[in-house]
């Protein structure tokens, strides 16, 4: 049960205790501003500056020979450097595109409709670029969406209800494509419960981790998902465009990958420039083009700094200071006509706070102005995210001190009802 304490000596006091405090110095922190947005972009650390330098390097220094010392296979070292936080093992993991460009991936690979089985399975709070996805792979082997995609409806507009997509499981679904946390609500979904259902009744399954990687700890050893896509750049710091994360589960390394690259070639036969494509049996059997070393280079610094603070203290972090913000969003907001639309409980949420207000348009601008970096979500959701490795507890405290005068001001209604371009 925790316990909090709504002063300000009770936040310095816990940052005195936080064995993760040390790891803030590393990042180039905003000057003069509360940073809570690292749910969409993850600060730039020293650790990341340093690794992209040194590719930045070798590059100048050495121009193609940088091949040779160590990046041809970088995908691949840093998939296996990931593995751990996913709970994969090594070949499993390949890093390299983009999020959307793996959901193409994998769903080509995947998606093999037959007169029985054709259909694939959303639900309808999963991030648009995911069921853009699906439509376009369903449009692309003759399947008119309308009639292929099945979308199972939200019972509120804020969580997935996990008996309500095991129910829609039924024997024309052939793939069942979900996010492991919704980006509104935060909710953390049981993907074990998902996953089985899927394989009981013969159903590939796979799942975007973008809101849960690098802040929440999965076991695909456990859960057996088919395949999982996710970005680098929020929680696991990466740097803005970061390319992302595919997870193959080793029982489908037989399969020919829908696109195939050269790079998805072995890496025995790959300077064959043989017409044939050598297959590598791997994750890394699904890459395409060459690597997009700038791109992925700070991710190897990000990698290390979770490696040595440990996920597990990460998520420890994570889970208590956003309970230390809801308690102060109780205490302190409530009575302004905020209230919290995400779960409380743990193991269903992750590492952000949903804050709802049917003003929350113009005090998302209001809180900006103060030099506070939220994150909002239309029609009425203050995403606030407090880091684990950078944001102290005193911030969140001055931060919802901060909003307690916005409101009482109500300086809120000098902003137009407008949001912007990027929320």
């Amino acid at each position: 049960m925790r316990e909090f304490e709504c002063t300000r000596e009770f936040a310095l006091k816990k940052d005195e205790q936080d064995v993760l405090a040390d790891f803030a110095g590393r990042f180039y922190k905003l000057e003069g501003r509360i940073y809570m947005d690292g749910n969409s972009l993850g600060l730039m650390s020293r650790d990341a500056e340093e690794s992209l330098q040194k590719a930045i390097d070798i590059w100048k220094n050495d121009a193609i020979a940088i091949w040779g010392k160590g990046y041809l296979e970088y995908a691949v070292k840093l998939g296996a450097m990931t593995a751990p936080l996913i709970g994969a093992d090594p070949d499993e993991v390949v890093i390299g595109q983009s999020t959307t460009m793996n959901i193409h991936q994998a769903l080509i690979t995947f998606y093999r409709p037959d007169e029985r089985r054709n259909k694939i399975l959303v639900d309808d709070l999963n991030f648009p670029s995911d069921i853009y996805a699906v439509k376009s792979v369903l449009a692309s082997f003759g399947k008119d969406p309308g009639e292929y995609l099945k979308i199972v409806e939200s019972r509120d507009g804020q969580f997935i209800y996990e008996d309500d997509i095991i129910d829609a499981m039924t024997d024309d679904v052939s793939l069942v494509l979900l996010p492991s946390a919704l980006y509104r609500s935060a909710q953390l979904i049981d993907m074990k419960k998902i996953a089985r259902a899927a394989h009981d009744r013969g159903i590939i399954c796979g799942f975007d981790l973008c809101h849960s990687a690098g802040t929440v700890r999965h076991d695909f050893r456990d859960i057996e998902p088919d395949f999982a896509v996710w970005c680098c750049y929020k929680y696991m710091n990466g740097g803005p465009g970061s390319t992302a994360g595919l997870f193959i589960n080793k029982k489908h390394f037989g399969r020919q990958p829908g696109m195939a690259g050269w790079f998805g070639n072995r890496v025995e036969t790959q300077f064959d420039l043989s017409i044939d494509f050598d297959h590598e049996e791997s994750a890394a059997g699904w890459q395409t083009g060459t690597p997009h070393v700038l791109s992925m280079a700070p991710l190897e610094g990000s990698l290390k700094m979770i490696e040595e603070a440990g996920l597990d203290n990460i998520r420890e972090k994570s889970l208590d200071i956003t309970a230390y913000l809801m308690y102060l969003i109780d205490e302190r907001l409530s009575v302004y006509g905020f209230s919290i639309g995400n779960s409380r409980e743990d193991d269903k949420r992750t590492g952000h706070v949903a804050l709802v207000h049917d003003d929350a348009i113009r005090i998302n601008e209001a809180i900006k102005a103060r030099n506070i970096i939220p994150d909002f979500r239309f029609p009425d959701v203050i995403r606030l995210a407090p880091a684990a490795l950078y944001t102290s507890y005193t911030e969140v405290y001055d931060m919802v001190e901060q909003i307690v005068q916005i409101m009482e001001s109500k300086e809120y209604e000098r902003f137009e009802n407008k949001r912007g371009t990027v929320a």
